[in-house]
């Protein structure tokens, strides 16, 4: 990248001290704005920046410290950081739709600093983090030169796959906590998407790689396991833990045949998770051999549930994918819906033809929201001196992100919840919380809720694990009554892991 920080460069920490004023408090803290060095054989080979916010206490040490960061993989930390998480969190209207331009910040009340110091990391490529240039003859394991086509790749590619991303993560943990002198306090993981893939998969490594015990992992809008992130005629799962979501974006939409009394969405989306287990995935799995009626009557019963004509039900097959819905819900009036937020909309710039060409708008609507608000704050209020760019979100890194799966043929899906469940017995103490917003199609509630009854935990073990959901969508927190619910959970679940 361009510009990739020169080694020789020492760059300037920068240190404030601030004052949240909450309800019933003044909170002194202090930020720290800094780069710490990732070392490869004792070779410094990247800078990885964070926001340090620590309250002044006299019990330092016994005060939980939350590591944050968000996923992508591509993403900077800077949406957990700016729009929910710390003091400071961009105002939005109050069920998460976008405010016209300029991008507002307030204090924020409902701020995590009131129970738990917070660190917002950015891996490797995103935010202010880069990797640090090598030696231009740099030599491959046989050592021989690298290829032209190699010397071309972005020098953060090596930390863009799973476990290198994973080690540079631990490898920040572990020494922030002995600069700070910390590694007596209880440790909370918090991540948000692809974040919470990480956290999963560091509720493991952490404890036995790095020996840094965790008191909580918290897993927001988690992808977990990547069977789940996309359908196909033979991949039955990832249709029926996807239909609750659309069920719930049809009913709040008014689209919806109400499964229940008119208005209650829970009941609705109940009903959905019934059907999607008892009928959608039978319906599929089936096939051929199903009879047109039966075929008929599932149909009818899904249609009602998502709001779409049956006439497109029958033709998608039962498989309706989050594009084809996001286009057809609200065609008539020429809008389409958010697929990270579907109950948000915004109008189809190109209605008239066959597939939408547009962009998402709970997704490139919310750029210009967090860049604004990130590079406002790090530069105008916690003085950060750089002349890099801050990538909010680094789609080179999302398009070159290596998965490398295990195994002598190397074949399957990647996923989380098998690390997740050692982790959870390695340590029986560590408190574990799955959140979503139930109108997500990207990484949809049922998802989760579905996988979580399959991990089969001991009866000891299995009150660690919490699962809430709340209205909104992939940023759910955007909505104020379910960041305000959120904040009064996130007390009670750090007071009882931390205690």
């Amino acid at each position: 990248m361009t510009d990739t920080p020169n080694p020789a460069i020492t760059r300037k920490v920068s240190r404030t001290e601030h004052t949240l004023s909450l309800l019933d408090q003044q909170l002194r803290y202090s930020a720290s704005a800094e780069w710490q060095t990732l070392f490869e054989q004792e070779k410094p080979v990247a800078e990885m920046f964070h926001v340090a916010y620590l309250v002044e206490t006299d019990a330092t040490p016994q005060r939980p410290l939350t590591f944050v960061f968000n996923g992508g993989p591509g993403a900077a930390s800077a949406y957990l950081h700016m729009g929910a998480l710390g003091p400071k969190r961009i105002h939005f209207d109050a069920q998460g739709s976008l405010p016209k331009p300029p991008v507002r910040l307030v204090d924020n009340l409902d701020s995590w600093l009131s129970f738990t110091d917070l660190v917002f990391v950015d891996p490797i490529g995103t935010g202010f983090s880069r990797s640090l240039p090598q030696d231009k003859d740099s030599q491959d394991k046989s050592g021989e030169k690298a290829s032209p086509n190699e010397a071309e790749k972005p020098k953060e590619a090596a930390f863009w796959e799973v476990e290198r991303d994973l080690k540079s993560l631990g490898e920040f943990i572990q020494r922030f906590l002995s600069q700070k002198q910390r590694w007596l306090s209880p440790i909370f993981i918090a991540g948000e998407s692809y974040g919470g893939f990480r956290v999963a998969k560091l509720a493991r490594k952490l404890q036995q790689e790095f020996g840094v015990g965790l008191s909580g992992a918290i897993l927001i809008s988690p992808a977990l396991e990547f069977s789940l992130l996309g359908g196909d005629d033979y991949n039955l799962t990832s249709w029926a833990t996807l239909l609750p979501s659309l069920a719930a974006a049809a009913a709040h939409h008014g689209r919806a045949k109400w499964m229940g009394e008119p208005g209650d969405l829970i009941a609705h989306m109940a009903a959905a998770e019934q059907f999607a287990r008892k009928t959608l995935i039978p319906l599929l799995a089936m096939g051929d051999t199903l009879t047109p009626d039966e075929r008929q009557g599932a149909y009818q019963q899904l249609a009602n549930l998502i709001g779409l004509p049956l006439a497109l039900v029958e033709r998608q097959a039962g498989r309706v994918g989050i594009e084809v819905f996001a286009r057809e819900l609200l065609r008539d009036q020429q809008r389409i819906v958010g697929l990270y937020d579907a109950s948000i909309t915004a109008i189809d710039p190109f209605p008239d033809r066959l597939s939408f060409e547009g962009s998402d708008p709970t997704l490139d609507g919310l750029d210009r929201l967090f860049t604004g608000a990130i590079n406002s704050h790090l530069r105008d209020v916690l003085a950060v001196e750089t002349d890099l760019t801050y990538n909010l979100l680094n789609l080179e890194t999302f398009k070159a992100w290596k998965f490398e799966l295990k195994g002598e043929l190397r074949q399957g899906f990647l996923g989380s919840v098998d690390d997740l469940r050692v982790g959870m017995t390695l340590n029986p103490y560590m408190q574990v919380y799955i959140t979503h917003g139930f109108f997500d199609l990207v990484t949809p509630y049922f998802a989760s809720t579905h996988l979580a009854d399959l991990m089969k935990l001991n009866p000891e073990i299995r009150p660690n694990l919490t699962l809430r959901h709340f209205p909104g969508g992939h940023m759910f927190y955007t909505w104020d009554e379910s960041r305000q619910q959120w904040f009064t959970e996130m007390q009670t679940f750090y007071r009882n892991a931390a205690g």
